[in-house]
Order: structure tokens, then sequence, then C-alpha cells
């Protein structure tokens, strides 16, 4: 596999803290986000920047859990821990926080966060139906009228396709790197990978961050990688979402001479195929459908993930799959049954991890993994 430098994509954070400390003095406004049901669109048709807040990594947990259950995700506990202890500059720049219901967990942490900023949740509906879609162009247009009244601001219509356009772009960009991985030897790693589409999630400025994709997609196309790196057993990796803090299986998938070469997880492709077409002249009801057809856990019945995942797997020809849920994600944990069942049919080694943040399980989660690499060679 070549080495590729991801550290402009690495450093993406940093530079956009930068930027973003420097136009708040200019009156910039930011609005943090904890979920891709969040229609980012609208926030840049505000002339604001988006950010991503959703917690990965496991330093706050302790602050968060005086206030929050220990036996919940570590996912809201990391998420509400930064906001508490004021340890995410993307948390105190942002003027509006935009949750969504995707878990009962969430919901009601969001009810506690309302004390430390703004914050307005989008009531998601969890089925596909003509009245629940309904339902849902009005929380679009819901949530459209609260980002103008704290934002202070007029979202026009042109201003939304425009942003649709400039999501779209952003989106087949990172599609097109990703499947790139679908070539024998794959030319980037898995942790590269997740580096590359986690990270674009802070961009302070799309259009940079676009140009940064198609240059690394040009580099990854020209390169040549050594022939042994085909041999190396290919792990599709899916279940809860996973960012830079709570990489841990994916790093232990490559210390173990494997490579992760696709991740299903929101933080990796299952976002990537949905485009907002203009079918219609209203472009909250484009958005509405894009966002209401997102594979998350929390559908029910969510028949498209399945179809993802029997397509992904065939076309990244995985040799195997990682299914990952972090402690107390019960869509997640209960949906896994479906998940090894479509692996089982397709004949290859299925794996469900269960885990948090921490580090305590690192060597029974290796152990675990290396027996299920141990069954890609028979």
């Amino acid at each position: 596999m070549a080495d590729i430098n991801v550290d402009q994509f690495a450093n993406i954070r940093s530079v956009a803290l930068e930027k973003i400390l420097d136009k708040k003095k200019e009156g910039l406004k930011v609005v943090g986000i904890y979920c891709t049901f969040c229609p980012q669109e609208l926030v840049l048709a505000a002339g604001a920047i988006p950010v991503g807040l959703c917690g990965t990594r496991e330093d706050p947990i302790p602050a968060a859990e005086e206030v929050l259950p220990r036996n919940l995700c570590p996912l809201i506990k990391s998420s509400y821990g930064f906001a508490l202890t004021d340890t995410c500059p993307f948390f105190a720049f942002s003027d509006l926080i935009v949750g969504e219901t995707t878990c009962d967990g969430k919901k009601k942490m969001f009810e506690i966060m309302q004390d430390l900023k703004p914050v307005h949740v989008m009531q998601l509906p969890h089925q596909k139906s003509p009245f629940s879609f309904d339902l849902w162009v009005k929380e679009i247009r819901r949530l459209r009228s609260r980002i103008e009244e704290v934002l202070e601001v007029t979202i026009t219509d042109e201003d939304i396709w425009k942003a649709i356009d400039l999501v779209n772009r952003e989106k087949e960009l990172l599609k097109e790197i990703c499947d790139l991985n679908q070539m024998s030897p794959p030319p980037i790693r898995g942790i590269d990978l997740l580096t590359v589409t986690w990270s674009s999630g802070f961009s302070h400025d799309k259009e940079e961050v676009i140009q940064m994709m198609e240059a690394l997609k040009n580099k990854l196309e020209s390169i040549k990688i050594e022939p042994e790196a085909a041999q190396k057993p290919r792990i599709l990796l899916t279940g809860c979402p996973v960012g830079l803090g709570s990489e841990k299986v994916i790093r232990l998938v490559d210390e173990l001479g494997a490579t992760v070469v696709a991740m299903e997880n929101c933080s990796g492709y299952k976002t990537l195929e949905l485009r907002t077409d203009r079918n219609n002249d209203d472009p909250i009801v484009v958005l509405a459908e894009k966002y209401v057809n997102i594979p998350c856990s929390c559908m029910s019945p969510n028949p498209y993930r399945m179809e993802l995942l029997g397509r992904m797997i065939d076309d990244f020809k995985a040799d195997a799959v990682i299914d990952l849920t972090w402690q107390a994600c019960h869509t997640y944990n209960i949906e896994s049954y479906e998940v090894k069942k479509l692996v089982k049919e397709k004949g290859l080694p299925f794996l469900h991890l269960e885990s948090d943040y921490s580090s305590s399980d690192e060597e029974s989660l290796k152990v675990r993994i290396e027996a299920m690499l141990e069954m890609t060679k028979q």
C-alpha cells in the first residue's frame, strides 16, 4: 500500500479554528451539528459554517458521567463531556446547536445541553411513509426558521440551491475517493481514509476542501502500489460512527496485517450515494427526500442499509465484515442480527464487536480480530 500523506486533511480542524476565530470578530456565525441528518445546506445558505460536534474521544467522558449514566453510549457521553468542560472550541464558537432524535439517549442529553447553549432538536421520522415525510418536510422548514431567527438572517431558496450544488460536489468527490479502494491493491489505508472523510466535516471553506479532495484523488489514481499489498485481507467496517480518537478497531486491523478498505458507517460511505436532485421547485422538499433516505439503524425498517452493505461487500471485494457497536447503542446492536445474516449469505467471516472509547479491551479485540482474519485464509 502506498504511503499517502493526509496531513493536510488531519490539520483541517486546527486551520478551521484559526479561521473561525478571526472571522468571528467580523460577525461570522457557526452552527454545531451532531448528525448527518442535519441538512448542512441550510447552514451554508445562511452564510454560516456547519461544524461537526460528535464526540469521538474518551477524555471528557468522566466529567459527563457526573451528570449522565455511566452505562450510556460513549459517543453521547463524549459529546456532552466536551460541551460541559468547555474543551471543544467548535462548541464554544457555535451560535446554535442542532440535534436530532436518532436515539433516546441523545434526545434526552440535548434537553440537558440546552443549559449550555441554544439547542434546536429535529424530530426525526423513524419510518418512511407519506405521512412521516410530510412531518419531516415541516421539521426542515422549522429548522430553517430557527436558523434565521438565531443568526438574524434570511435564507433564500436561491442560496439553498447554491448550497445544495456545493454539498453535492463535495459528496461526489468523497465517494470517488472511497471508490478507489475497490481496486486491488487498495491505494489508501483505512486510517487515512477515515482522516479524509471525518476531518472534512470541520472545514471552514468547502471550496477549499473540494480542491484538496481533487488533488488527493488525482494522486491516488497515479501512484504505484507494491503488489504485496494485494495479499492483505480486505475488511469492510460497518456499525456505529467512528472518528479520529475512536478508531482503535481500524488501527488494530492494520496492525494485524489486514486493511479496512471501506467503512459503511455514517462517518464513511453511508451518505455518499445520496444526492439532492432538482426534481421539485421547493428546495426544502428535495432536501427532505435526500435526508430521510439515510440508512441509519434508527430507521425501522431499514432495508437500504442491507442493500448498500450487500453492494459494498461485492464492489470492495471484502474478505470479511466487522460490525462495530458502541456500548448501549441498542438499534445498531439489534440490527447486527440482520447484518450477520447478510454477510453469512455472502459466505464471508463476520465479527460483531461491542466496545467503548477506552483502550482497556484492545487486547481482547485484537485476539478476536486475529481469529477472524485467520478465517479469511481458509
